[in-house]
């Protein structure tokens, strides 16, 4: 039985997050388990990375979240067959009995992040208990809808964080105490990152953990499309289904804090000689920096702690700090119907001066696109010919209290990280 698709006839009174019974790959069955992994779909950079991954081994995760044919329908088709495919040949397989998963990553840096991944309940916008802090392109939702229609699965978990307190100590608690067992995984991706992974399945540690999250909400740090997805699925099938859940990561960010990166544009048909010509006559301060990346990066850094700041780069090898915008020309460009804190943040500039009002780029896939790997937004800059706007991150108390107020921030603000490893676990609906 779906023990996730089965809800209570009176909805709890916050987050519900139920235990399931993870697929996960067989280590006799793959080359490694690092090498069956991938970061989030949106997080690959396509082409390139989608490639290395796909050479990394045959059933890497890819070939599901990102799968490649001609048409959409072709490759939601390939994705389910391949899903099929795989739980047949035992490539992939279940889990003995439903339960939650204690999840740690750690890097060399000293980075430590654990959480507790389930099924969790999916609520609706009025009940305020996941909140979203970013917009979200519905082609998108249109596009993850279909893929996980066509393979009746949550293929990768989203990444929610929540302040625990006093009244989540059980759960902390019983966190730590699972970390410091033998783990049912464990494997070191490609970037440095340790993952290790352990189940709980024990009918008191599962209680507790229900009980105290029922009295939280959480904010939304990577995953928007997807839970929109989660919310349209649930909403195209009578309740009670196995889509009354979707599959996520929660992480107590009083312990264990998330890095805030910035999520960088690269303007596909604007040349940067031609992005620079524009802004003469608009009243921003435009340096041009002979630098380095990291030193660069520290000059944007510097900057956006007194202001609005963008780090613009092409095809000339140079980079090109942008920043001190007019005030009469925010006044103009940027709503007035928002909070200082929503007005002031780099991507309402970018979006409301830079690309509506300066540059006349439409946000779309055709002109812009989002990455969140520095280097590889100016490499393909610098090769493709387009301009590269490299972004400083958002602090997380900013978007949190946002989030609280209801307002959105524009798509693709902030990076949240670190972000789960696809491929390590992923809920089947039919379990």
């Amino acid at each position: 039985m779906n023990t996730a698709g089965h809800s209570k006839a009176t909805a709890p009174r916050g987050l519900e997050l139920t235990p399931f019974r993870g697929l996960r790959y067989d280590p006799d069955r793959v080359g490694s388990l690092a090498a069956v992994t991938s970061p989030p779909y949106d997080v690959v950079v396509r082409p390139d990375g989608l490639h290395h991954l796909q050479s990394a081994d045959p059933h890497n995760i890819v070939r599901l979240i990102l799968p490649e044919a001609a048409a959409p329908e072709e490759r939601n088709a390939q994705a389910a067959e391949t899903l099929r495919r795989w739980r047949a040949e035992g490539v992939l397989t279940p889990d003995p009995e439903p339960g939650l998963y204690v999840y740690e990553q750690r890097d060399g840096d000293g980075l430590e992040q654990r959480g507790v991944i389930g099924a969790l309940r999916v609520s609706e916008p009025d009940e305020h208990l996941v909140l979203p802090h970013e917009d979200v392109m519905p082609h998108i939702v249109a596009d993850r809808a279909d893929l996980m229609r066509a393979t009746s699965a949550n293929l990768e978990p989203l990444l929610l964080t929540y302040r625990g307190d006093d009244t989540t100590a059980g759960t902390a608690g019983l966190i730590e105490r699972t970390a410091g067992r033998p783990p049912l995984l464990a494997t070191t991706t490609e970037d440095g990152v340790h993952h290790r992974l352990w189940p709980v399945t024990d009918p008191a540690g599962l209680a507790v953990i229900r009980d105290e999250l029922s009295a939280h909400q959480a904010l939304i740090a990577d995953g928007h499309h997807r839970w929109a997805t989660y919310r349209r699925l649930r909403a195209e099938h009578p309740s009670p289904s196995p889509w009354d859940h979707g599959l996520v990561l929660l992480v107590d960010t009083a312990r264990y804090p998330l890095r805030v990166r910035a999520i960088h544009r690269l303007l596909h048909g604007l040349p940067v000689a031609r992005a620079l010509r524009a802004l003469d006559g608009f009243f921003f301060r435009v340096r041009r920096l002979d630098l380095p990346l990291p030193k660069a990066m520290d000059a944007l850094a510097e900057a956006a702690e007194e202001g609005n700041a963008f780090l613009l780069t092409g095809d000339d090898g140079a980079f090109h700090l942008v920043d001190r915008p007019d005030p009469a020309l925010l006044d103009r460009t940027v709503p007035v119907d928002r909070p200082e804190a929503w007005r002031t943040l780099d991507a309402t500039v970018l979006h409301a001066t830079l690309l509506d009002h300066v540059w006349r780029v439409p946000d779309d896939p055709a002109h812009i696109a989002y990455i969140h790997d520095t280097a590889a937004t100016v490499d393909k800059a610098r090769r493709d010919g387009g301009t590269a706007v490299l972004m400083h991150p958002v602090h997380e108390d900013v978007v949190r209290e946002l989030a609280r107020q209801g307002v959105t921030m524009p798509r693709k603000s902030t990076s949240f990280g670190p972000k789960p490893a696809s491929g390590l676990v992923l809920r089947a609906l039919d379990l």
